[in-house]
């Protein structure tokens, strides 16, 4: 809001000597002789000047302007706060109003993600419910990233456990081959003892029938002499 004071370049506070300085250079300034090919906007600027001075040089006139502007400028403050509280009332409404929207998009957006769609997907239903589409692409990227996260840990979860299975299983199968390799080789060593016990069995056996047959030949022997005594 310009004043009177801002027309000579002067603060309100200024003393007459001031304003009669002030008022003499901004008149030779805006002097119709002084702005060839202006001098319309230079006779009205010219003449707002002089008009401004001759209140601002009359004690009493200034006063009495002091005192209206004063007043003037409350009411256009009070008017200024009131428009301001209003402005920011409108702008709080329409942000909760965006805002409500923006949630009820995110939500749409979140119950397709969740039963399992993509991005694309998101992207097209929320088009489809007149989002503008720079919102519908900032939506639909954020909430498939947002389900991409969430699978993340379950997906590590079962790498993880079928590391561990592997690792367990891995482990388990030495041990398992060792003891079949010890049982194998306790088998072989019983096969072999009882292979030597029943060789010596049938080395005695066999011994045992030779005795028996070079006796049985002996008493033969004795028999046919025996015999051949009678006939004689």
């Amino acid at each position: 809001m310009a004043t009177l004071y801002d027309m000579l370049g002067v603060p309100m506070h200024a003393t007459e000597e001031e304003i009669k300085r002030a008022y003499r250079k901004a008149a030779m300034k805006w002097h119709p002789d002084r702005n060839a090919g202006a001098e319309e906007v230079a006779r009205a600027t010219f003449q707002e000047i002089k008009d401004a001075y001759a209140i601002l040089s009359d004690a009493q006139q200034r006063k009495v302007y002091d005192a209206v502007y004063a007043e003037q400028m409350s009411e256009w403050e009070a008017q200024h706060t009131r428009h301001r509280a209003a402005e920011a009332q409108r702008e709080a409404a329409a942000r909760a109003a965006d805002e409500a929207v923006y949630a009820d998009m995110v939500s749409l957006a979140m119950r397709f993600a969740d039963e399992g769609h993509h991005r694309d997907v998101l992207f097209g239903v929320l088009l489809g419910r007149q989002c503008e589409p720079a919102r519908a692409a900032q939506i639909a990227d954020s909430v498939a990233a947002l389900q991409a996260s969430r699978r993340e840990p379950a997906v590590k979860a079962a790498a993880g456990a079928a590391a561990s299975a592997a690792a367990s299983a891995s482990a388990d199968a030495p041990s398992g081959s060792a003891s079949s390799g010890a049982d194998t080789e306790e088998t072989a060593r019983h096969d072999a003892h009882a292979a030597r016990a029943n060789h010596g069995k049938r080395e005695e056996a066999a011994s045992g029938a030779a005795s028996e047959a070079s006796a049985a030949g002996g008493l033969g022997g004795l028999w046919f002499q025996f015999l051949n005594g009678l006939k004689f």
